[in-house]
């Protein structure tokens, strides 16, 4: 679909009756609905995954590396299923999807809770309900995230990409801590946590339901058709930048985002401590995530190519460096910075991403984006779990950032391949900036793309026309 100028300055028209505000895209009633229905939800999952991952600890016998399957488990079935997810993104009304892809998830959550609450689970149980989880959230990410342009529209979807990142922080501020408090006090218990959980889903579900149908906007939906998985994956290889966004995806998925599984262990095995002190732990962490998320929510343009490495390099500088503290004191207060470095980049990769992509094609790139970002954890969290047991928890962390670390300076050396790179100063106003390429040199964004394309049109038109 080829965007007019009438549609270019629609988005303007929208973006300045929002205003400019770090909070503007919640002035949309769909998405500020679907946004304080999903506090509550994701509350519910990260005081799951608190409950999860304690509950294996403890069928297992502290056992890193059936942690690291936990979440293989979980975030494995992203590699067979999110492409498909996409497909269904652009061919089908991403509402009704939600509402079931929804549902189901409350289904598994309760099952769990019930199993654990009756004595009758055991390591087995958790394992393939964590399977099933992973496999309806595979199809579940990619419809989600492609749903808010349609909420809020492209002029907002900047802001309401960081403001979905600070609700998910500002969750998971709340929910390990929640979940901590809940199994101390039901002394190791870990069942209200996922019965809260399962309870959780029930807003999302209605907030859904109680949409405003005529004020969404929905892209054109894409006719069933062979070949669609694999226009996919030539659109996005057809765009080096995307390439590069998905590149780093994979990498930072796969090594670096294994958070679940290095603080539990530091927690039990380096610190010696319980339900508790884990869950302040990634409440630190969720500290410094929530602030990422709020300071990203100041962008309203496209991050440029650079952006991302650096942040990606940062990331792991600040990973490798939480993995060299002595203490448990030490260690959490190391976590907020590197919390707030991985959601920067986050928040800045997915927009990149996001705010690339045409319309049509949104589904289908934003599932392959996932299927990097999360599909490398089936091979990194066990990988980063064997490693925190037999070299220590702390060479999970050291040796999963230092990886971070070479990825993003191998892409600094690829965007710098052929180009010059030189210090440009200015005296009025006074700047000092680092170039790479020619003055001017920036990636081009969907909308731009688009634009260029209908003036190549009008012109060809107007030739044929004259000739």
């Amino acid at each position: 679909m080829t965007r007019t100028s009438a549609d270019t300055s629609t988005d303007q028209t929208e973006s300045q009756d929002h205003g400019t505000g770090p909070f503007r895209a919640l002035r949309v009633r769909n998405f500020r609905i679907y946004a304080s229905a999903n506090l509550v939800s994701l509350t519910g999952t990260w005081m799951q995954r608190i409950g999860q991952d304690w509950l294996v600890l403890q069928l297992s016998d502290d056992n890193g590396v059936a942690l690291g399957l936990i979440t293989a488990l979980q975030f494995g079935p992203t590699l067979m299923l999110s492409m498909y997810g996409g497909v269904l993104a652009d061919r089908y009304a991403k509402r009704r999807l939600l509402l079931v892809t929804q549902s189901l998830m409350g289904l598994l959550a309760l099952v769990l809770a019930i199993l654990v609450a009756t004595g009758g689970v055991a390591l087995w149980h958790v394992f393939a309900l964590a399977g099933g989880l992973g496999a309806v959230s595979a199809v579940d990410a990619p419809v989600r995230q492609a749903f808010v342009s349609e909420m809020v529209g492209p002029a907002l979807l900047t802001n309401a990409v960081s403001l979905n990142s600070t609700i998910f922080n500002g969750a998971r501020l709340v929910g390990p801590a929640l979940a901590g408090l809940l199994i101390g006090a039901a002394s190791g218990n870990t069942a209200p946590a996922f019965f809260v959980n399962a309870a959780s889903f029930a807003f999302t579900i209605a907030a859904l339901a109680g949409m405003r149908a005529g004020e969404l906007r929905p892209s054109p939906p894409v006719a069933r058709a062979r070949g669609q998985l694999r226009a996919g994956l030539s659109y996005t290889w057809a765009h080096p930048d995307l390439v590069l966004a998905m590149a780093l995806a994979l990498v930072v998925g796969t090594f670096g985002f294994n958070y679940q599984v290095t603080i539990a262990l530091m927690a039990r095995e380096v610190f010696d401590l319980g339900a508790e002190a884990f869950g302040l732990l990634s409440t630190a962490f969720a500290v410094g995530s929530l602030t990422g998320a709020l300071l990203s929510t100041r962008r309203s343009v496209r991050p440029r190519q650079r952006f991302l490495v650096i942040s990606v390099v940062v990331f792991g500088l600040l990973t490798v460096i939480s993995g060299l503290m002595p203490g448990y004191l030490s260690f959490a207060v190391m976590l907020v910075p590197t919390g707030a470095a991985a959601l920067i980049f986050s928040v800045a990769n997915n927009s990149f991403v996001q705010l690339g992509v045409d319309p049509q094609m949104r589904g289908r790139v934003m599932a392959l984006y996932f299927m990097c970002f999360m599909g490398g954890t089936p091979v990194g969290a066990p990988l980063i779990g064997w490693i925190a047991e037999h070299l220590g928890a702390p060479w999970g962390l050291i040796l999963g950032g230092a990886v971070c670390v070479v990825a993003g300076l191998g892409a600094a050396a690829w965007l710098a391949r052929g180009r010059r790179v030189r210090l440009e100063a200015g005296v009025a106003p006074p700047r000092l900036r680092l170039r790479v390429g020619a003055p001017g040199t920036r990636v081009r964004s969907a909308r731009l793309r688009a634009a260029e394309e209908a003036a190549a049109d009008r012109a060809t038109g107007q030739r044929v026309l004259g000739g």
